[in-house]
């Protein structure tokens, strides 16, 4: 425990509290209209009644008093107080948890991408970026552009960031590493994204500026309930992006793990047509991709 010594002033309505090494950077004062929710030493000081203000700067604790005490019947309680706050917090200021990210690597459908899943949510909604020159924006797909060479394209949403890669290398050499690097920079406190999230729920808003037909809704919404979760679990995102009346075919946008996976294909025209066909009978016949 830090020593505390009692050290009296010139006013004598003020007396300081002295430990032995720097409490805080700065100054702050405060009396009882300041905001001490991150202070639990002033809460616990404010108990007391006749307390009128704290000022704490370098290594003391100044406490300004009512006229209605005297120091030498509250000063050791003070002390108490005082000590027993700084073992818990040294530094004045609550101390918060630290949010600590955790990322470990996911394998998708698409061999060329590996999702690098998170304890906790990155963005609410989606970023794609598609090549290096693009990724200014978006800063943790810059760092990774930066850092490797074989990377093609990254994906954020979520909690997970799905990275494509070319053909120079297989992800058993290199995954380790990348994750490790997701999980440094997210821990380091730095800005994921300076582009606004595009959102899950009509990302064809985003793409050409308009609103869905009703008939482009109703397939959205079987596609949103029925298909989304599944591809969202692998790393991708599929949504609705034209509907031709006169052919019954729904076009899809594929991105992230999807767009250009080689079971892509397959996936939509095996399960997704059917999903559509078997709910939407009237509406759809066939089903096209459209890599993102």
């Amino acid at each position: 425990m830090h020593q505390i010594l009692i050290e009296p002033t010139e006013n004598k309505k003020v007396i300081k509290f002295v430990t032995d090494y720097t409490l805080i950077p700065g100054s702050v004062e405060l009396d009882r209209d300041s905001d001490i929710k991150e202070i639990p030493l002033a809460q616990e000081l404010f108990k007391f009644p006749f307390v009128e203000k704290i000022f704490i700067t370098a290594n003391f604790i100044a406490i300004a008093k009512q006229d209605s005490v005297e120091w030498e019947h509250v000063t050791e309680g003070l002390k108490d107080i005082i000590e027993k706050e700084l073992s818990s917090n040294p530094r004045i200021y609550k101390q918060k948890n630290k949010e600590i990210f955790q990322v470990y690597s996911e394998m998708t459908p698409n061999p060329n991408v590996m999702k690098f899943v998170s304890n906790k949510v990155l963005l609410e909604g989606f970023v794609e970026v598609k090549t290096k020159e693009t990724s200014v924006i978006v800063p943790l797909a810059e760092e990774l552009y930066n850092k490797f060479t074989f990377i093609k394209e990254v994906f954020i949403s979520d909690n997970f960031v799905a990275v494509t890669k070319d053909e120079s290398v297989e992800w058993h050499e290199v995954m380790v590493e990348v994750a490790t690097l997701i999980a440094d920079f997210l821990n380091s406190g730095k800005t994921i994204s300076y582009s606004q999230p595009q959102s899950h729920q009509k990302p064809v808003e985003n793409i050409i500026d308009r609103d869905y037909t009703e008939n482009e809704q109703k397939i959205s919404d079987i596609l949103n309930e029925y298909v989304a979760p599944a591809v969202e679990g692998d790393g991708g995102k599929i949504s609705l992006i034209e509907y031709e009346v006169e052919t019954k075919t729904a076009k899809m946008l594929l991105q992230g793990a999807c767009s250009g996976c080689p079971s892509s294909t397959a996936t939509l025209k095996g399960g997704i047509e059917n999903i559509l066909k078997q709910f939407l009978p009237e509406l759809v016949e066939n089903v096209e991709a459209v890599n993102g």
